[in-house]
C-alpha cells in the first residue's frame, strides 16, 4: 500500500492488520521512553490547509513516536496566503524530500491530487466533507478495545451528516467489519441516497434505544452556508445525545471537538459510556501503525534527474 485516501483502499484483512499493529505500539506509549527505530531517517510532512488539535498533535507525536523527522506546515503565516496554490506548494516542499506527506483540506480530493504530484506516500488527513480515513480506523479501535469484534453491532450515527467527512469514512470501516449502521439526523442534514454506502437513515431518535454504539457527529456551523436547521435551540431539542436517551449499555463516541449542550449534554460527556478520551488517544498509536504500514520496508523516494545535455 502507497498511500492511504480513503477506507475504500483498505478491505477488512487490511483494516485488521493496522489495527493489530496498533495495539503493539500501546507498549511503545506507555515507556518512559516513548519511542521506536522503525522509520529512522525518514520525513513527514504534515501539511494542513484547516485548523486542527487531534489530527496533527497525534500524526506529529505518532511519527516521532517512530523516530521520524516532522516538518509542521501551516497555511496560515505561509506564502498561501499571497496566493501561492496546493501545487506549487506541494512542490517547494517536496524539496525537501519527505517520504510521506500528511494531508488535510478544505477542499475534496484534494489528498488525491497531491498524490499524484509527489513520490511520496499521501496520507488523507481530511478532505472537505469526502474522507477521513485514519479517524476511521481510531474510531474502530477504540470499538475493538471496548466492545470485541464489532460483527453484528449497531451503530447509529447521529447529527450533521451531510459536513461530516467522518461519517462517511465510518461507515464504510464499520460495515466492512460487519456492523449495521444507522444514520439519523435532520432530513436537511442527510445526503441524499446516502443507503448506498451501505446503511440505513432514521430522521427521529425513537429507534435509538437499539443502538450498542451512539455516535454523535459535531454541527459544523463553518461548513453551512445555509439555513439546515430553525435553530441550534430546536436542532438540542430533537437530536442532543443526554442522559434520558443515552442508555446505561450503550457506548457513546464523538470526533470532537464537541459542542457541548448542543449534540451532546455535559452529563454524557462525562459519563462511564463515554469513550471519547480513549479515541484520542487511539489517534496516536493507529496513525503509528499507519505510517509504519505506508513506509516500513519502502525505498525512500528518488529526485527527479534531469538529463545531461548531449553535445553536439
Amino acid at each position: 500500500m502507497r498511500h492511504l485516501l480513503s477506507i475504500a483502499d483498505l478491505d477488512r484483512p487490511a483494516i485488521e492488520r493496522i489495527l493489530d499493529r496498533a495495539k503493539t505500539f500501546t507498549e511503545v506509549s506507555e515507556r518512559e521512553i516513548k519511542k521506536v527505530p522503525a522509520l529512522r531517517g525518514r520525513r513527514v510532512l504534515n501539511l494542513f490547509y484547516e485548523a486542527s488539535t487531534r489530527t496533527r498533535s497525534s500524526f506529529e507525536l505518532a511519527a516521532k513516536s517512530l523516530s521520524a523527522d516532522v516538518i509542521n506546515f501551516a497555511s496560515s503565516g505561509s506564502s498561501v496566503e499571497k496566493g501561492e496554490s496546493l501545487k506549487d506548494t506541494v512542490q517547494t516542499m517536496s524539496a525537501y524530500r519527505p517520504d510521506l506527506i500528511v494531508i488535510r483540506s478544505p477542499h475534496v480530493g484534494a489528498a488525491q491530487l497531491v498524490a499524484g504530484w509527489t513520490p511520496a506516500s499521501v496520507v488523507n488527513a481530511g478532505d472537505g466533507k469526502h474522507e477521513h480515513p485514519t479517524q476511521a480506523l481510531l474510531d474502530v479501535y477504540t470499538l475493538r478495545e471496548r466492545l470485541g469484534a464489532l460483527d453484528g453491532a449497531s451503530i447509529w450515527i447521529v447529527g450533521d451528516v451531510l459536513h461530516s467527512r467522518v461519517a462517511r469514512s465510518n461507515i464504510m470501516a464499520f460495515t466492512k467489519l460487519g456492523a449495521k449502521v444507522t444514520v439519523c439526523g435532520p432530513p436537511t442534514l442527510i445526503p441524499r441516497a446516502m443507503e448506498t454506502l451501505g446503511c440505513e437513515v432514521e430522521y427521529t431518535l425513537d429507534r435509538l434505544p437499539e443502538a450498542d454504539v451512539v455516535y454523535a457527529l459535531r454541527m459544523q456551523k463553518e461548513r453551512m452556508t445555509d439555513s439546515f436547521v430553525p435553530s441550534i435551540r430546536e436542532y438540542a431539542a430533537q437530536y442532543q445525545i443526554n442522559g434520558r436517551r443515552l442508555g446505561a449499555r450503550q457506548v457513546l463516541m464523538h470526533p470532537g471537538p464537541v459542542n457541548r449542550g448542543v449534540e451532546l449534554s455535559a452529563e454524557v460527556i462525562d459519563s462511564p459510556q463515554a469513550v471519547i478520551g480513549q479515541q484520542v488517544a487511539a489517534g496516536v498509536v493507529v496513525r503509528m501503525a499507519v505510517l509504519y504500514e505506508l513506509l516500513a520496508g519502502r525505498s525512500a523516494p528518488q529526485p527527479a534527474v534531469t538529463p545531461a545535455p548531449v553535445s553536439a
